[in-house]
């Protein structure tokens, strides 16, 4: 499977802008360019939370995706928002367990400019 074209392809993740950069090894990274039609808040840029939520879920599945060679449905995912996504976001994504069934998948979420974790979340996936 071409991983690169794969998330390319995805029309949600296109629509937010977001970009899987580094897709290898049980390892993924990704971004996404803040914009007003992402954020909640009309006065400041604030990442809406299913903007961070979908960062997080689709730069976790590129981890998995990188050790698996095949798309992985989210099966469940928490995530703990720890403080505002102010201007544009990254995520790192590794896996914690690829088995033949399920996946997980522990992820971070960065303002960029601040470095600031803004987010953690755990996804399971099905990889089987």
């Amino acid at each position: 499977m071409d991983t690169e074209a794969f998330f390319e392809g995805m029309p949600f993740a296109s629509l937010l802008g977001i970009e899987v950069t580094e897709c290898a090894d049980g390892h993924a990274e990704g971004r996404l360019e803040m914009t007003e039609e992402l954020s909640w808040n009309e006065d400041e840029l604030m990442a809406h939370g299913g903007v961070t939520f979908t960062l997080a879920d689709t730069v976790g599945g590129a981890a998995l995706v990188s050790l698996v060679d095949q798309p992985v449905p989210t099966i469940d995912m928490r995530i703990d928002y720890l403080s505002a996504g102010t201007g544009d976001l990254y995520a790192e994504a590794d896996v914690v367990r690829c088995g033949s069934d399920v996946g997980t998948v522990d992820v971070d979420v960065y303002a960029a400019e601040s470095d600031t974790l803004i987010a953690d979340a755990r996804g399971v996936y099905k990889t089987g």
